[in-house]
Parts: C-alpha cells; structure tokens; sequence
C-alpha cells in the first residue's frame, strides 16, 4: 500500500478543521479482513463507536459485514446504512428499556447481557412485546490486556462482563426464560492490543469455560474485536496484521461442531484511513519553546487529550527543508489540549495544513462543541 495520498488543492479550498478519509485504504483494509476471516463460522461485526459517519458505514455495510452497536442511535445509524437487523449485536453496560424494546422491534440479532438486571429487564420486555430476544452473555474472563488502564474492559474490577463466578446463574435466568434465545458467550478484554499474546490466553479461557459447560448448548462464541493499529508510522503498516490475528483463534479455540465465532473490530479498521487536517493559526515564540496553534483542538480529536495518545503529526505543505522543534497545540482554553511536545517538523508558518494521522478511529465520533465550537466537517478521496 502506497502512502495515503492527499489531495492539497482540494484540501486547501476547505474550511478547516475537517477529516479526511482515504476510501481506498479503507476499502483495501475491509478486504484484507475478509480474506483472512474465511474460516469456516467466522463472522465479522464492524464496532460502529469507532467512527459512525454515514459514508464510512455505507461502505462498511456494502462490504457484507455486520455491526456491533452499543445505544439504539447506533443500531439506528447502522439499519439507515444498510446493515441488514440480524447481523446487529448490541453491546453496553446500561441499556435502557425503552432501547432493549426498540431493539426488539428491529429485530436485531443478538443481545450481548452484561449483567443478571440486565437479563431480566429483557425477559420482561420481550413477553410485553410478544417477542423472544436472542441473548448471549458478557464474561469478564479476567485477562490482562496491557492497553491504557481507559480502555481495559476484562479484568475484575472493570464495570463490563460477567464475573465468571457469577455465570452459571446467569445461564440458568436465561435458560429457565421462554423468552430468552439464549445464544452463546460474549467477551472483549479491551482496546488498542497490540500484543497478540492476550487473545491467545482468551482462547484458553474460552475453551476452558466450554469444557466446564459441557451440557450446555453453546452456537455462539463472540470474542469482541480490540487489534491495534501502529499510530507512530501509519504509512509503513496502514493495515493491521489480519491474518496473524484471525489465525491465533483459528488454531486455538476449540469449537463444538456447528459453532459460529463473532469478532467486533472497530479501530483496526477505520483508524489508518482517517487524518484530522487543520490549519495553523498561529506559530508562537515561547522562553524556551516553540508553538504551532492550530485551528483545531481537543473539541475535534479528543485522544491525546483523554488517554495521552499520540497521533504522528505531518506538516502537509510546507517545503523547507529546515526542521524545528514544536509543541503542536489547539485553541481550546484548556492545558491538557496538546497534540504533541517537542515535534520535530520542517519549518512552519502561519496557513499551513497539518495532519493528524491514524484519526479515523475514535476522532470525528468523538467530537465535541466545547466552547460552542463547530463540529468538524469531512472529505473523501476520490
């Protein structure tokens, strides 16, 4: 894959900040997860928190995928998309009733319970609607991720999932239920792992809880998604390793005749396609340091400041070959609004765009009209 192309003079005639979506990377990127899914019972799920913008999910959906939601707007944004209901899994601590019903509604295909409340409220919602709601459960295997401590979602004291010591009444509510399908286990250890080793010990945990259950009728095992991505040289590894990942459950995870495996990937595939362009507004002699204050802050793309998350950052237009050393900030009245300290970039003036790269993930979605700032707009490459 060549380095993501940016179309300058188009850049430049647009309000800045905006995102930029490099189509046929993320095109290329959805292929790569469907040659390297094509094991038998192996179904993908787009994790739409990642980036809901409506043309992104067009082309998610048209690719065949399904989608995992967690709030009925999202079920809502993937059925106006083309996602079709059966192939829409809604996840989330906190489901209200008026969403369980709407889901129910819509028909969806799998409700992913995380808590014995939770089972019952859909229980309850389901016999007043006459309709039986297809649930599978939410184990918290206790598995350590080793990602930011934000986005670790399967160690015990974390509020998502099961505590395995809990499941087996959790399974009974949803077996001794005439209006519970029950479906099978759920678990996601967290975000941005880049270390494969954890999945691997999922496996275990999987087959070993399959082990211990073995009366129970099981045709689904959703391992959730949470591959990483390289956000330090996103033009050397624009597309994750696929294929290293959906292999480790293919040769480790012990399946029952007839079962199907769900993943939820969400970053790894719209992070690389998507950069934040903005434009300095201003380049500032500090004592001892240099700025570059952009036209777009922490309202636009929120990482860096939430999770200290660094994005590589590229001066797009500037020609010198002089470098300097900058701190890369935004205008929001904030500290913590900093993209990056002591950057190294060639020398940059007022008017030119940057580039924060890897944004295509967790960025527009996440947007914000803090000091009553306008949301960021799009682009798409042609």
């Amino acid at each position: 894959m060549e380095k993501t192309y940016f179309p300058l003079d188009r850049m430049r005639a647009e309000t800045t900040p905006f995102y930029y979506y490099d189509v046929k990377l993320l095109d290329a990127t959805i292929d790569a997860v469907k040659q390297s899914s094509s094991f038998p019972g192996f179904h993908v799920h787009y994790a739409v928190k990642a980036n809901s913008n409506p043309e992104i999910l067009k082309r998610i959906a048209a690719s065949g995928l399904g989608a995992d939601t967690v709030s009925i707007g999202e079920i809502k944004a993937a059925i106006d998309a083309g996602f079709p209901a059966p192939k829409i899994v809604f996840a989330g601590v906190g489901k209200t009733d008026q969403e369980i019903a709407a889901a129910l509604e819509y028909e969806i295909g799998c409700f992913n319970a995380e808590s014995e409340p939770e089972i019952s409220a859909i229980e309850a919602i389901a016999k007043s609607l006459g309709k039986k709601a297809p649930v599978a459960l939410r184990v918290n295997p206790e598995i350590d991720a080793h990602t930011h401590h934000y986005i670790t979602t399967g160690l015990a004291e974390n509020k998502f999932g099961i505590a395995m010591s809990m499941l087996s009444k959790a399974i009974e509510l949803c077996e001794k239920s005439e209006w519970i399908d029950f479906k099978g286990l759920h678990f996601h250890i967290g975000s941005q792992v880049t270390d494969l080793t954890p999945f691997k010990i999922l496996c275990e945990r999987i087959n070993d809880l399959q082990d211990k259950y073995t009366d129970l009728q099981i045709s689904s095992i959703n391992v959730g998604g949470g591959l990483g991505i390289d956000y330090d040289d996103p033009d050397g590894h624009p597309i994750p390793d696929f294929k290293e990942y959906f292999k480790i459950f293919h040769e480790n995870l012990k399946l029952r005749p007839g079962q199907q495996v769900h993943f939820e990937l969400g970053r790894a595939i719209v992070a690389q396609c998507g950069s934040l362009i903005t434009r300095v507004t201003y380049v500032k002699e500090g004592v001892d340091k240099k700025f570059i204050i952009v036209d777009g802050g922490m309202t636009a793309l929120i990482r860096p400041a939430l999770y200290q998350a660094h994005h590589k950052i590229e001066n797009l237009t500037s020609t010198s070959q002089e470098e300097e050393r900058y701190d890369v900030v935004g205008p929001i009245c904030e500290s913590s609004d900093t993209f990056g300290t002591d950057e190294l970039l060639p020398l940059t003036k007022r008017g030119d765009l940057i580039a924060m790269r890897s944004a295509g993930a967790y960025g527009e979605v996440m947007a914000s009209c803090y000091n009553c700032r306008a949301l960021p707009g799009s682009l798409f490459s042609r």
